[in-house]
């Protein structure tokens, strides 16, 4: 079996990227694999076949020759994972592709399912609706324009893989047929357990320092909860510039390495997102150190089962939710080693359908 694995990017700073490595690496004794990526992250580099594609990082219609790798490889099955450059997409559905669908980009031109006004969007896209989240006309004429080109293509692959439940809905909603998408969850890869010592235990929150991501919420909650612990915020964006607060420690982002010890060191992981998370994978890897996560509900997060699910937007449960964790009344259920293996016989059961 060969597989020819599209993506935007080599990279390891995102819990997609990490995603995709960790399904490389699992299959590397059933099949035959090249990646194909559109920027790499300087020193990074795999043990399968990869080549640099311009093009496929591209977000809007971009020409990219694929035709000579496709020719070269000869692939018995196209997967396209974080590519959003429409002419990609309308090329290799002809060629009988199967995408994994990662955020909100090919059914929702705006903030990830979230109103202008900040409030959750539980409606279907159309026109009408989703230019009311806009201020610029011509912008938003833009943006309609490619989300409706992605959609388009989405619903010409052969097969669709999303991680939650949640965004399987979404796309029905959107138009996609049913019974092409599939529903397989992501599993934790490239971490250790490393033995933490000489670090102080602290309130954490991992992500993009973005709107969407509710640092700004995150850093509320924390303040309301009033625990006694600082909190560590792990990631980079351009909401840092806006919050300088005592006891708050911006590491910055960091690889799975120094993450590892500040899931290790933590009392709890703090997560608060405006947009509905597609599924967070955050959440999963405090889970595999047995750390407890304290979220809102939003999207698929409800699906790996966080220690503390409260309802959107409420900052006074979250906060609770966190004095409660850091008191040693909440434990982490832990982690699923088997969900990888399952999850895998479920991916390579459809690589062998096609």
């Amino acid at each position: 079996m060969r597989i020819l694995h599209l993506n935007d990017r080599l990279s390891r700073r995102g819990g997609a990227d990490l995603h995709l490595l960790g399904i490389i690496e699992e299959l590397s004794d059933v099949a035959e694999q090249c990646l194909a990526f559109g920027r790499q992250d300087k020193g990074l580099s795999l043990e399968i076949e990869t080549r640099l594609v311009k093009g496929l990082e591209a977000r809007t219609e971009h020409p990219c020759d694929l035709d000579t790798l496709i020719e070269s490889f000869a692939p018995d099955i196209i997967h396209v994972h974080n590519v959003m450059n429409p002419s990609v997409l309308r090329k290799v559905a002809l060629k009988g592709a199967m995408m994994t669908v990662q955020d909100h980009r090919t059914f929702c031109p705006g903030r990830g399912k979230q109103k202008l006004d900040t409030s959750v969007c539980l409606e279907t896209l159309s026109e009408s609706l989703c230019s009311e989240c806009f201020t610029d006309d011509d912008y938003f004429k833009g943006i309609w324009s490619l989300t409706q080109s992605r959609l388009n293509q989405l619903k010409r692959m052969r097969v669709v893989v999303v991680l939650s439940h949640y965004m399987k809905e979404e796309l029905i909603r959107a138009g996609v047929g049913a019974d092409r998408i599939h529903v397989i969850p992501p599993f934790v890869h490239g971490f250790s357990t490393p033995q933490v010592s000489g670090l102080n235990p602290c309130v954490l929150h991992v992500g993009r320092l973005v709107a969407t991501k509710g640092v700004e919420d995150v850093i509320k909650a924390w303040e309301l909860a009033d625990t006694g612990l600082p909190l560590v915020i792990a990631g980079a964006g351009p909401e840092r510039a806006k919050f300088e607060r005592p006891n708050i420690e911006w590491v910055g982002w960091v690889g799975p390495e120094e993450l590892s010890k500040l899931y290790k060191s933590a009392k709890a992981l703090l997560l608060a997102p405006r947009w509905q998370e597609p599924y967070g994978i955050v959440g999963l890897e405090a889970k595999f150190f047995q750390l407890p996560v304290v979220a809102w509900q939003s999207g698929g997060i409800a699906e790996w089962n966080p220690e503390v699910l409260v309802p959107w937007g409420d900052l006074d449960g979250l906060a609770a939710g966190l004095k409660r964790v850091v008191s040693g009344s909440n434990k982490s259920t832990g982690y699923n080693e088997n969900q990888r293996h399952e999850n895998m016989a479920k991916l390579i059961q459809i690589y062998r359908s096609l």
